[in-house]
């Protein structure tokens, strides 16, 4: 099955492809519930011999195609598109553009879904030799959201599958490429509130006031130094203070401060760990000053771990599609952004790969990543992602690990 009939079959979708993209690309939804994107799924895939299955959490669903030679002791395969955007404005100038103020694909979900999609179509022309289930995650909600958590939680990958396998584009890697490693992928993301209680009066006499600025901003030193002291400099830990808000005016010590921020852990060890020492410190840098601080965090989602097994089954996905390119890259480091996936993969044994989609030819490294207003994305890689995703599945269904 792994020869180049699956990219040329890929190819042959790509107008489709091309064309769903750009729809769900102009009219962007946030969140759980992106109804109309779905419901461009499904009018793509109309007529093909898929079950469907919805939940009350989220407008996601799973689509089942059952092989033509499945059995009950047959391999079953998960793979995943997310569908939601982020709320910031396009600034693109492209003809197909958000139509929506506010609201831009600029994570490339609208890709993911495009390409999933294809993979479903490939996938159901070869059913009546498939000897195996493939379920295809139409996932909304992964920017912060949870989605894939309130998925699995009402029950749509349930039976769980034996490997579950996703796409990431990278508008800032090499045209074609696609890259992964085993182990940490991505790093668990939390969110962490100091809230800094002091005593305000007039700034003109700050000895008759318990100053919780001088402390808040004594806080944010004192994580930093913490992270470079109390863990391995090769640790990949990562605590980044973004927001500090306080006061109304030049001549009043105010009564509070607050801190937000990130952090970034590729092991639960270390994630634990850097909660307690987070509000421990927090706590007494600010005694130290004479005021109080407690600190809340917020559980983002967990380490994408990928299983060594179904990272060396994409390579040798990847590299058969290759059709004369590069084809693979193994990624030196994990990346310290995170991803809702690691739910999907918490349970089941599986990879996330990323797709470069530079413009071929372009200095991608100077390329907008991700999250810009100005993301372009070269829509003829897209081919090869879908062969990726139903080459995954094929893979696996016709071989294992």
């Amino acid at each position: 099955m792994l020869t180049d009939t699956l990219l040329k079959s890929a190819h042959s979708l790509a107008p489709d492809i091309v064309a769903l993209r750009r729809a769900i690309h102009a009219e962007p939804e946030l969140g759980l519930h992106c109804p109309a994107t779905m419901e461009k799924v499904r009018n793509a895939l109309d007529g093909l011999p898929l079950e469907w299955r919805s939940g009350p959490s989220t407008t996601g669903a799973v689509a089942t195609l059952t092989g033509g030679r499945a059995t009950g002791e047959t391999p079953r395969v998960l793979l995943r598109g997310d569908m939601d955007a982020l709320p910031m404005d396009e600034k693109t100038g492209l003809d197909f553009a958000s139509t929506i103020p506010g609201r831009m694909h600029a994570c490339g979900h609208d890709t993911h879904t495009a390409m999933l999609v294809g993979a479903a179509k490939l996938l159901a022309d070869q059913r009546d030799t498939l000897a195996g289930t493939v379920d295809f995650m139409f996932q909304p909600g992964e920017e912060g959201h949870h989605g894939a958590r309130f998925m699995i939680d009402d029950g749509l990958i349930d039976p769980l599958p034996d490997a579950a396998f996703a796409l990431h584009i990278m508008p800032n890697a090499k045209f074609g490429v696609l890259a992964g490693r085993a182990g940490p992928l991505m790093a668990a993301a939390d969110q962490f509130t100091i809230a800094v209680n002091g005593k305000g009066g007039h700034a003109s006499m700050p000895h008759d006031c318990a100053d919780p600025v001088p402390a808040a901003a004594a806080i944010v030193g004192a994580i930093q130094a913490m992270v470079t002291r109390r863990f391995n400099a090769a640790s990949a830990v990562v605590v980044t203070v973004t927001r500090i808000q306080t006061g109304t005016t030049f001549n009043v010590i105010p009564d509070d401060a607050v801190l937000q921020g990130t952090i970034r852990t590729l092991s639960a060890e270390h994630r634990t760990k850097i909660h307690e020492l987070i509000a421990q410190t927090a706590a007494d840098t600010a005694r130290a000053h004479g005021v109080e601080a407690t600190c809340e965090i917020e559980h983002g989602f967990p380490v994408t771990l990928c299983d060594e097994r179904a990272v060396k089954l994409g390579e040798k996905v990847a590299r058969s599609i290759a059709d004369g390119t590069e084809g693979w890259h193994d990624l030196p480091a994990p990346i310290m952004g995170a991803e809702d996936f690691s739910y999907v993969l918490e349970k089941v044994p599986g990879a996330m790969f990323f797709l470069g989609v530079a413009p071929e030819g372009d200095n991608w490294s100077q390329c907008c990543a991700i999250h810009s207003p100005r993301m372009h994305v070269d829509e003829t890689a897209l081919p090869r992602g879908t062969a990726m995703l139903a080459g995954c599945a094929l893979e696996y269904i016709e071989n294992g690990f």
